[in-house]
């Protein structure tokens, strides 16, 4: 006999499970399945691993919303092969849906190939991914904090984001941390900022001076006691992911060399794109992955949008603000281009084109392990050193090796 598929709707409390006994996909009327209803607990999960394997089941497909389908994945990976289809493609006709028709049509829609599945990476790369987009979750807390705190000093008005270019600056929080702890005085506060601030004094002292109750103190206090750990957070955080990352420490150090691409930014994209992006055979595959492809909507011949997809909503944010500093890299391929078609496109467009552009070069530099040589505009000795420079220390301050050289120009003939 074949080997068995099931097919596993996954929800909550319960697992509704079912197993295929024919594997003919081109006579759906004569499939033959077993069904059976187990819960989600760990014991649960070992009785169904174990009336898996009696049932001679090599392959499982899931539907799952939410994170339901992860315990459920990590139990049954080692022993199966495993396939995470999108609920949206596995949607039932109005009227017609129940947990094990639902699960039996997983299994007919996957022998036919017309599931959308979703790409789950190793244990290795799970793990760095859980430790970056936390680490993405704080940095939006900190703005959602920043945002907080410029609220509340308008209701006292202060203006003080108004005279410095960051609130949360060092000149910002010890003038944030006076206030919380009671000074008034505006001239005082104002001799606090560093004397780098481009603003005179008469006007950083006429933007201090407000009216601070009891109640406004104390909710400041709060909010820079919220900074301070979200702070903390982040940089044992970022302790944790270059350990994580040592292993794969050159996909970094060959990401962070191209134009718009810090190290951080490279940590992320070798988090959720793996070290060598080996689950994209081709450079196009691995752009629709993340979404910074045309789409196409098309009917009776006519496309009626090319909207992009949502895709990896990570890699989209990564790429998109990637995007915005390489097109002001000077002399870069990227900023030449972007210029080719900020006319033609318009700003948001070609900054989207440049986004593609570099998830191309990143697939290539993953997936062929081969280095970022610039072809645009050759910038000069200085600039060069002084981006090397800063690459390396960035690597040290994240525990990598930082034994970088340039790579010498090829002759032409």
């Amino acid at each position: 006999m074949a080997d068995s598929i099931a097919g596993i709707d996954v929800h909550k409390r319960v697992l509704m499970v079912v197993v295929c006994r024919s594997t003919a996909p081109a006579e759906p009327e004569r499939l033959e399945f077993t069904q059976r209803k187990f819960g989600t607990t760990s014991a649960e999960l070992l009785h169904l691993r174990a009336w898996l394997q009696e049932q001679g089941v090599a392959e499982a497909v899931m539907e799952s919303t939410a994170q339901y389908w992860k315990p459920v994945w990590l139990a049954l990976e080692q022993g199966f092969r495993l396939r995470l289809a999108q609920a949206w493609s596995n949607r039932a006709p109005r009227g017609k849906k129940s947990d094990f028709k639902d699960a039996q049509r997983l299994v007919r829609r996957h022998l036919a190939g017309e599931l959308t599945l979703s790409f789950v990476p190793d244990a290795e790369q799970r793990l760095m991914r859980t430790l970056m987009r936390r680490r993405t979750q704080l940095t939006r807390d900190r703005v959602r904090i920043q945002n907080q705190v410029e609220s509340l000093l308008e209701e006292t008005r202060i203006k003080l984001s108004s005279v410095v270019s960051d609130l949360f600056g060092a000149s910002g929080l010890r003038i944030l941390a006076a206030l919380a702890q009671g000074q008034s005085d505006p001239a005082l506060l104002a001799s606090m900022a560093d004397e780098r601030v481009q603003c005179p004094a008469e006007q950083l002292t006429d933007a201090l001076t407000g009216v601070v109750s009891a109640t406004h103190r104390k909710l400041l206090q709060q909010h820079l006691d919220h900074l301070k750990l979200v702070d903390e957070q982040r940089e044992e955080l970022l302790q944790l992911a270059a350990t994580a990352m040592r292993a794969h420490e050159a996909a970094v150090t060959r990401l962070s060399a191209m134009p718009g691409i810090r190290v951080l930014a490279a940590q992320q994209i070798v988090a959720e794109a793996g070290p060598q992006a080996s689950a994209f055979p081709t450079a196009a595959r691995f752009s629709a992955w993340i979404g910074v492809c045309p789409g196409r909507n098309e009917s009776a011949g006519e496309n009626h949008s090319s909207r992009c997809a949502k895709g990896n909503l990570y890699l989209r944010h990564v790429l998109a603000q990637a995007a915005q500093a390489a097109v002001r890299t000077k002399g870069s391929y990227f900023q030449a281009r972007f210029h080719r078609l900020l006319p033609r496109l318009g700003y948001v467009k070609a900054i989207w084109a440049i986004a593609r552009n570099l998830s191309v070069v990143i697939w290539k530099i993953l997936h062929e392990g081969v280095e970022y040589i610039e072809r645009g505009q050759l910038t000069t000795p200085q600039a060069a050193q002084r981006r090397l420079q800063r690459l390396k220390r960035e690597l040290r301050l994240l525990g990598y090796s930082d034994d970088l050289l340039p790579i010498p120009p090829r002759a032409t003939s």
